[in-house]
């Protein structure tokens, strides 16, 4: 039988717990302390540069921020300007339209300030302001930023307002590259560099090339109508060509009769 603890006994365990509850919250204190002291040297260490970063990062944030709210802004006054222009056009009031696109076509680069750089110049023409046609045309073909197809269109616009007062060199220049088959103006550029060769005597490139824009179905009706019988006053039948490439009229050239002794 187990003797009951005495008083001595009893009282050296509550000293024992005391002293490892003394020494636990010691060594809590100097890990604190040695944490403290690590986090101090860590800042101090490198306490600039990370404040550096999230400062760049919050100025880079901010940034773009701005920015994107400019841009939305923006594009939000572009399309009231545009839609105010429009406004005075369906009124019928084509000069108030024009002045309207003015503020907004001198931007330049973006596909609306084009669109408007061009309906403007659209404008131009039926005020009976050609010349000014001419040069909105002509800076929209040499604006680089600006979205080529709108560039193509000015160019042929301005060769067609121009064509009388054009070398005939000039317009094989600006439009040869657009006049080929696939090519959105093939047709409208084709026809006017065709009117072009033959300023030059050049009879052998405008007769094929009228053939061409007579026999391709994307031409318009009207415009493979005009250079069919030019292609044919050159010696070259863009009817005949067309049916041959249909895979008709397979029996061939009907021969001659013999000449007669």
């Amino acid at each position: 039988m187990a003797l009951p603890p005495s008083s001595t006994d009893r009282a050296y365990e509550r000293s024992r717990k005391k002293a490892e509850a003394e020494q636990e919250t010691f060594l809590r204190e100097v890990d604190d302390a040695l944490r403290q002291d690590q986090l101090a040297g860590f800042l101090q260490t490198y306490g600039k540069p990370l404040l550096a970063g999230v400062v760049i990062g919050l100025v880079a944030l901010a940034g773009y921020l701005f920015w994107h709210e400019h841009r939305q802004s923006q594009a939000a006054e572009r399309a009231e300007q545009m839609v105010l222009a429009l406004d005075e056009l369906e009124a019928r009031n084509r000069q108030g339209a024009y002045d309207k696109l003015q503020a907004l076509a001198a931007e330049k680069g973006s596909a609306s300030a084009t669109s408007a750089a061009l309906l403007r110049a659209g404008l131009a023409i039926e005020l009976g302001k050609p010349g000014e046609a001419v040069g909105i045309y002509e800076q929209v073909a040499a604006d680089s930023k600006a979205p080529q197809p709108m560039r193509d269109l000015a160019k042929v616009r301005y060769v067609a307002l121009r064509f009388d007062e054009l070398k005939p060199q000039e317009v094989v220049d600006r439009l040869e590259p657009l006049a080929v088959p696939g090519n959105a103006w093939f047709g409208v550029a084709g026809e006017m560099l065709g009117m072009a060769y033959l300023e030059q005597g050049k009879k052998d490139l405008a007769g094929p090339l009228f053939a061409q824009i007579a026999r391709d179905k994307d031409v318009p009706d009207t415009l493979r109508g005009r250079t069919r019988p030019l292609a044919g006053f050159l010696g070259v039948d863009a009817l005949d060509a067309e049916i041959g490439e249909n895979g008709e009229g397979s029996e061939g050239p009907a021969t001659s009769a013999p000449a007669a002794p």
